[in-house]
């Protein structure tokens, strides 16, 4: 796990595979089936799903969420619940992209609420399982533990 800023901004490279992963698995649930179709409507929406992200994960999920957490809930070394808001927070964009292309607005609440539980049965796996080690491996291997500097090093 990044141990100061300057690593969690190198490992936020994990929102990138998490935000694609998810993209086109939301986009699949959407129109139905999977195809060429699903991969270039996932692709085209991935910039805006992919900033939406990092600005929630940096801005609002990190913070917020370590400080309520380590305070009430767990330990430090537990980021469990950083996993379910960021979950929570993209299904809610999911059903707005959702929307956006249907234009049925009403429904938003109920898109919301279904896609929860459907991004969890496939995130938290593919994040605890697949992008999670892999994306850890990357970021051991380019930067050994103790070779991204603190500010006051530089």
């Amino acid at each position: 796990m990044p141990k100061h800023k300057r690593e969690s901004l190198i490992y936020t490279v994990m929102c990138f595979v998490m935000v694609l992963w998810m993209s086109v698995y939301n986009v699949t649930l959407h129109m139905g089936k999977f195809g060429v179709e699903t991969l270039k409507e996932a692709w085209l929406g991935f910039p805006v799903a992919y900033i939406f992200a990092m600005v929630f994960d940096w801005f609002v999920v990190s913070g917020p969420a370590k400080a309520f957490a380590f305070r009430f809930l767990v330990k430090p070394d537990s980021s469990v619940l950083q996993k379910v808001i960021a979950v929570i927070i993209m299904s809610f964009y999911g059903g707005v992209e959702a929307c956006v292309t249907s234009g049925e607005w009403g429904s938003l609440l109920l898109i919301w609420l279904t896609n929860i539980p459907k991004n969890f049965i496939m995130a938290l796996p593919f994040q605890l399982l697949i992008a999670g080690p892999l994306v850890r491996k990357v970021f051991r291997t380019a930067f050994p533990e103790g070779t991204v500097l603190l500010k006051e090093n530089i």
